[in-house]
């Protein structure tokens, strides 16, 4: 069993089931690597070089050289975020990872943010049943501090979110939304060039 089996699970495509003892061992065993990595990322000084290498290991991708994140930073498990280019993660966030975050090249992420994939299933026969949804983030998104994006949430290029907001829905690109939960408040018009006389 690898982590595409796991990864499966998440995705809900048919895979070896979360039943299985080996299934449970290799997800614990990656949980508690990503809790020893966050741990040596958070409590001492790093260089950028270093954040990313071990934010590389967290993922089990290379990140750009052109990557920036302040910690402390939180996960529950790593493997299934995917960041582009020219991304920056402001110190605080969390990043609940399971159903899989992608966030595109040049997004901007405020402290504090949150970016949930699971929910639990409400019916107490389903004994709280972990649900996942992904969350995408397209390009040169800004989300701002304390702001949570709950899961299967995709977010449009060049989209703001406001600071304390709570995305429910899908955001449309070129739009800024605000508010519990989360509502648009303005289209972004895009002005033209300035030109040099």
């Amino acid at each position: 069993m690898i982590l595409e089996d796991i990864l499966k699970e998440f995705r809900g495509e048919e895979g070896v089931g979360a039943q299985n003892p080996e299934w449970q061992s290799i997800f614990s065993e990656l949980c508690q690597e990503a809790i020893r990595i966050g741990m040596e990322l958070n409590n001492h000084y790093h260089t950028p070089e270093e954040i990313r290498e071990m934010m590389g290991r967290l993922t089990g991708k290379k990140l750009e050289n052109d990557f920036r994140l302040f910690p402390p930073f939180y996960t529950d498990f790593g493997k299934n975020i995917t960041i582009g280019k020219d991304v920056f993660i402001n110190s605080g966030c969390h990043f609940q990872d399971q159903g899989g975050i992608t966030i595109g090249d040049g997004t901007l992420v405020g402290h504090n943010v949150v970016l949930a994939t699971i929910n639990h299933d409400l019916n107490p026969s389903k004994k709280r049943k972990n649900h996942y949804a992904p969350v995408r983030i397209g390009n040169h998104v800004w989300i701002g501090s304390n702001a949570t994006v709950l899961p299967g949430v995709t977010i449009g290029d060049w989209a703001v979110v406001a600071a304390g907001a709570v995305v429910t829905k899908d955001v449309p690109a070129m739009t800024v939304v605000g508010g519990v939960p989360a509502k648009i408040l303005k289209t972004i018009s895009e002005e033209p060039a300035e030109t040099e006389d």
